[in-house]
Formats: C-alpha cells, structure tokens, sequence
C-alpha cells in the first residue's frame, strides 16, 4: 500500500486501521448472514413438525390436494405452502338444536329458549305443530368432512330442519304430539343421513330426540282439551272391552251348563219315554194273548200302587177272628184302625 507524502504518520496509521477493521466487518457480515439464514431454514423445515391428539386425525393437502391423513401422535408434513394439515375431532359428539336453543337458568328447565321461525310446521292434515329438535353427530370420514362441508353446525341445522318438516308433513297432528313421536324421530333421522350422504358431508348421526311436540300456544289449552277427552273416550272403550272379555267367558259357561242340563234331561225323557213305551208295547202283546187275564192284572197293580202310599188300613171285621193282627206301626205317626163289624 503506497503511502502518501502529505499524510503525517499519525493519519498514516489511522487510515490503516481503519481500512483494516472495514475488511474484518465485510467478512464477518457475511458468515452471521449465512448462519442466519441456516437458522432460518431449520426453523423453517422444524414447522412441518405437528401433534394429533387421541381422537383426532390430521387431514393433509399437498398444494390444495388431500394427499393423506394421519393418525394420533407426532407427525410430519412439509411446511407451507407445500402442504398445509387440517386437524379434526373424530371422537367427541356434537349436537346441534332445531327450534329451541339451550340455556341456563329457568329458561333450560322449560326447554330453552324457543326459535317460533324453526319450530312451527304443518302436518299432514294441515295443522300447525311446535317442534323442537336434538340431534347429535360425530365426524366419520374427516377429508370430506374438510373438504366438503365448510360451517358445520349450519350444514346440520338446515339438513335437520328439511328432514324434520318432511317427516312431520307426512303424518296427522295427532301422531306428531301423542302417538308416534319415535316415528318422527326415525323418519327425520332417515332423510338426514340420505341428504348427508348425498352431499358427502363425512357426518355421521348418532342420535335424533324430540325434545317439544305440542300445539301452538294460541290453540294448546283447547287441542289438550280434545286429547283428554279422546284419551276418555279410548279408557272407556278398554274398560267396556275389559268388561266383555269378563262377562262372555262366564256368560258362554252358564249357557253351555244351561244346555248340557237339558240335553241331559230331554236324554233322560226320552229314555223314560223308551222304557214306557217298551212296557206297554210288551202289555199290548200280553194283552191280546190274555185280555180278561191281563185287565185283571193291571187293576190289581194299579190298587197296590194307589193303597201303599196311603197312611190308613182298614181291616176287614169278618176274617182274623181269634186272630191278632199285626199291624205295621210306624215311629212318630199313628194309624187308624177302621174294622167292619164290631
């Protein structure tokens, strides 16, 4: 380095120093630049690093793209823009509510806070229903759940909605409120996962509960009028059933005792009738062989029956004489001696 004449010494070295230090920063500016930008790439590289809890699993896009999904754990994916992670609950349930929205306080204890705008539908028979709904669902297939369905509780509320009135506008007022709300259930349940899987939502219903069934609050006192007396109506009709399942048996018993009795009588005549007519047929026979002989007969029984059931004897004074007569005393009754003669 050449030095220059008009320069005093002093200025000389400065300058030197100077021009030396200049260097030395030059060269160390470019390795702190080229560390921090090896700190830079590491921790850029380190972001594709990420954690999937129990129960979730990590959707991963390559440039937009599903590329694949991962599992719980530790888990790596090339940092933006090349792939980016969507991770997602697959194991809790969640609800949401059509008609009514929960709260706290006196309000939960009746239901919730009413929604008239999603509750009120018609029904087959043209009546206006108050409904509420419950439905619980859980993720089932997380990329189309990502990549498909972009507000969730929206997507369910509507769909829950749609299926709900359709089920209610296919049956009476009557079935909706009393008699076949696990009908409705059912039916709205169906349509529901139709529609979501139509729309490859990756949603999975788990449950569908009516929580409100009941009639507007205008006309309620008066429907729950006609209820009760319906409900009446269908007690006596059991009670007048009840009554006649009782009353036949015993009644269908006594009437076939009422009939075995008198075929056992009429069997019982009409024997006694054989026997009679077998008599007199075998007396008819007796008869013409011997007819004084037979008269005679026939008179002689027909006095025996007569005289042994009568209570007096009545001797004859002309016969016995010297003789005692026995006569057949009975305990407790007298008999009357009637003698001709003496």
């Amino acid at each position: 380095m050449a030095t220059n004449p008009r320069r005093t010494p002093e200025e000389e070295f400065d300058l030197i120093v100077s021009q030396t230090l200049a260097k030395a920063r030059t060269r160390g500016g470019t390795l702190l630049l080229w560390a921090a930008l090896a700190v830079a790439l590491l921790l850029y590289l380190g972001s594709g690093v990420y954690m999937v809890q129990p129960g979730e699993e990590g959707v991963v896009r390559t440039f937009g793209r599903h590329s694949h999904t991962t599992g719980p754990g530790f888990n790596y994916r090339f940092p933006w823009p090349v792939q980016q992670v969507d991770v997602v609950d697959v194991q809790n349930i969640r609800r949401v509510e059509v008609g009514f929205r929960s709260e706290s306080g006196a309000q939960a204890a009746q239901g919730g806070r009413r929604i008239l705008e999603e509750a009120l539908m018609l029904t087959r028979d043209e009546n206006i229903v108050e409904v509420g709904l419950l439905v619980q669902y859980r993720v089932q297939d997380p990329a189309a759940f990502v990549f498909n369905v972009q507000d969730p509780d929206y997507v369910l509320a509507t769909t829950a909605e749609v299926a709900l009135r359709s089920a209610v506008g296919q049956m009476p007022i009557d079935d909706v409120i009393t008699e076949r709300r696990a009908d409705v259930q059912e039916n709205t349940r169906i349509f529901m996962e139709q529609l979501l899987n139509a729309y490859r939502s990756g949603i999975q219903v788990t449950d569908v509960r009516l929580q409100v069934a009941d009639a507007p609050d205008q006309v309620r006192d008066a429907f729950h009028e006609v209820v009760r007396a319906r409900e009446d109506r269908e007690r006596k009709i059991n009670e007048a059933q009840a009554y006649r399942e009782d009353i036949l048996p015993k009644a269908r018993g006594e009437a076939r005792q009422i009939i075995e009795a008198a075929t056992a009588f009429s069997e019982e005549r009409v024997r006694l009738a054989r026997g009679d007519s077998d008599r007199f047929l075998a007396l008819l026979t007796e008869y013409k062989i011997s007819p004084q002989v037979t008269r005679e007969r026939m008179h002689l029984e027909a006095l025996e029956r007569v005289l042994s059931q009568g209570d007096k004897i009545i001797l004859d004074g002309s016969t016995g004489e010297g003789v005692l007569p026995f006569l057949p005393l009975r305990n407790g009754g007298g008999t009357q001696n009637t003698a001709g003669g003496n």
